[in-house]
């Protein structure tokens, strides 16, 4: 059993039965009274940031955890099916698991966190960017506005985002996977 002097940012913990990750840490040693660890906690399953203070000396409960790379395969029921880069093994994902379904294109490969000791994966992240190509736009007029002016846009994997008015259809961008919006345009 690990104390509070082992803390340190990415370890993950079992906190009340729940797996979470440590953001930032601070060691605080007041003039008057003990010395105290103040954290910020990401909740792994909810994605809920919190405030978190320990007692110096505590102990913790450290759980190990994997980050392993994993190919997408195909989409099977409510479950998408992926494969492990390095020993081909495959496993299902349920929907619930993947933030940003839409962004998901066969072949994607994508880092998935697992539980080291119950084989149990915890989260699921897609590339920070995808490359695709804009199956449909409308063509946009110049000297429509003279501002920067966004209009919708439907890309390869089927979903919708906003681009700029320059960008037409069959053109290659590039889309941020956790925000859904248009960050470049991609020269072939």
């Amino acid at each position: 059993m690990a104390t509070t002097s082992d803390i340190k940012n990415g370890l993950c913990l079992n906190l009340n039965g729940k797996l979470v990750q440590i953001i930032e840490f601070q060691h605080v040693k007041p003039g008057k009274g003990p010395a105290f660890v103040r954290t910020k906690l990401r909740n792994i399953e909810t994605g809920k940031v919190v405030d978190h203070t320990f007692s110096a000396g505590h102990k913790i409960d450290i759980v190990r955890i994997e980050n392993r790379e994993y190919q997408y395969l195909y989409k099977e029921g409510d479950s998408y099916v992926f494969m492990n880069t390095e020993t081909f093994d495959q496993i299902n994902i349920p929907e619930k698991m993947v933030e940003k379904p839409e962004f998901l294109t066969e072949g994607m490969v994508c880092n998935i966190l697992f539980h080291a000791e119950e084989e149990l994966p915890l989260v699921l992240e897609l590339p920070m960017h995808i490359i695709t190509e804009v199956t449909y736009t409308e063509p946009g007029v110049k000297g429509d506005t003279a501002t920067n002016a966004m209009k919708p846009a439907t890309i390869s994997t089927g979903a919708e985002i906003r681009v700029p008015l320059f960008i037409n259809t069959g053109e290659t961008i590039k889309v941020d996977t956790r925000t859904g919006t248009y960050v470049e345009r991609v020269k072939k």
